[in-house]
């Protein structure tokens, strides 16, 4: 007997043809998609949990590839304040952070994510065993990095102290089924380079992912150039760092030659286009890299900077200002920005092999969207319809390794008390307040 059928949905299985089965059947057992196709399924499976779709669209779960959870907690402040790094965010860290504020802020932001279809996350923050701990009480994948950095923290009264932090924290969670450990060195301007060659021995000795904000500030990029004589990925390469399992936040100031380099070393690029164009940051060039194939994936950045942690809300901005900044409207069909938030995104984890798709053998990671919304017709196409039309409200159903973690559009698992959840945070917003009009 299987474990689960869902009939009566179009699935996007976004494989390598972007084959669409309409009034399709996914069958689940235990925690992989165990088969896929047409309604004469039901007639081949025993299952006491079926599920009736009713015409919506399924989709692989989508991977939000970079981001910093917890900073949910600051969401809102100086939002249009320049500097807002060093001036607030900084500060406001290292004056407040602790575990409790990272595990409360993980978990809210862990809820926003699931109820808006994303099935994998990659985070960077301190303290990120709370983190973990509160991924695996909602049951949803990460892949999650301590950030290392040049200078105290609030989890280390010692520079470099992630470091540290890192190996134990590896060793404690490198053979979990959900949870992908990873190293995450901040930036060039946060680490000098024993560090960088340090986190890079790490990630080749454990095989994980390791990742890093790379060409994103103007400071970043002038003072690489004035120290090094070099681009901030010239400068990564140079120094032997850069590798498969290397993730490239941002990736905004990139010139050609850099494009040459992050594509022979197999780098995976997480896009922020939501964060990036709220910062005025630029728009990094992944058409050029979309081109030759690269290994590229969407990301919200922190909730401080992009305000939300979900892709849907990211989708509709790269096809608008991709189009409008490479003044073609061809460019990036909603067909490939699905790709990117997809399979796209497990390419960047090196986790293609498992997730990202909806194929035979693959975890079931899943997304339904119910289609009888106001905004979600008519249907023509049903790609364009969830890049530019859907939003998160129109998530119906999250599949996370087998297990169903968001039905009719609420959290399932009865554990998981969001109500409980929201009023911790407000309760937090004033000391919060208090200490940002100080600064």
């Amino acid at each position: 007997m299987v474990s689960m059928i869902i009939k009566n949905i179009n699935i996007l299985t976004m494989n390598k043809d972007k084959d669409i089965i309409e009034n399709g059947v996914l069958v689940i057992k235990d925690n992989l998609i165990f088969d896929i196709g047409d309604k004469t399924l039901l007639a081949k499976y025993s299952c006491d949990n079926i599920i009736d779709g009713k015409n919506g669209i399924m989709i692989p779960g989508m991977i939000n590839t970079h981001t910093h959870t917890s900073m949910v907690v600051f969401r809102s402040l100086a939002d249009d304040v320049q500097d807002r790094l060093k001036r607030y965010l900084f500060p406001l860290e290292k004056m407040l952070v602790d575990k409790e504020l990272v595990y409360l802020g993980a978990k809210y932001g862990i809820m926003e994510m699931l109820l808006g279809g994303v099935t994998t996350f990659t985070d960077m923050y301190y303290y990120e065993d709370q983190v973990a701990r509160a991924a695996k009480e909602f049951g949803i994948r990460g892949v999650l990095g301590e950030t290392i950095v040049d200078f105290p923290s609030p989890d280390s009264n010692e520079p470099y102290g992630g470091l540290e932090y890192s190996k134990w924290f590896i060793e404690k969670w490198i053979d979990d089924k959900l949870i992908t450990p990873a190293v995450a060195p901040h930036a060039i301007y946060t680490n000098d380079t024993e560090a960088l060659q340090k986190t890079a021995e790490l990630s080749k000795k454990y095989n994980i992912p390791m990742m890093m904000h790379v060409a994103e500030m103007d400071y970043e990029f002038e003072e690489c150039e004035k120290k090094y004589n070099m681009t901030p990925v010239e400068y990564l390469d140079s120094i032997g760092v850069l590798s498969e399992r290397f993730i490239s936040a941002h990736s905004i100031l990139v010139t050609e030659k850099d494009i040459e380099l992050l594509n022979k070393k197999s780098v995976g690029i997480s896009h922020n286009m939501g964060a990036n164009s709220k910062g005025a940051k630029g728009v990094a060039p992944i058409s050029a890299m979309y081109k030759k194939n690269m290994k590229i994936g969407l990301g919200t950045d922190g909730p401080m900077s992009g305000n939300t942690l979900d892709i849907l809300t990211q989708m509709p901005l790269v096809g608008k200002i991709h189009k409008l900044f490479n003044q073609d409207r061809s460019i990036f069909p909603a067909k490939e920005i699905l790709e990117l938030a997809t399979i796209g995104g497990a390419r960047v984890l090196n986790l293609d092999h498992e997730i990202g798709s909806i194929e035979i053998g693959k975890k079931a990671d899943l997304v339904l969207f119910e289609t009888d919304s106001i905004n979600m017709q008519p249907i023509y196409d049903f790609y364009s319809v969830l890049v530019y039309s859907s939003n998160p409200g129109n998530v119906d159903t999250v599949i996370v390794d087998g297990e169903i973690l968001v039905k009719n559009k609420k959290l399932f698992q009865e554990k998981n008390n969001p109500e409980k959840i929201i009023e911790n945070l407000k309760s937090i917003k004033n000391k919060i307040l208090e200490t940002a009009n100080k600064l």
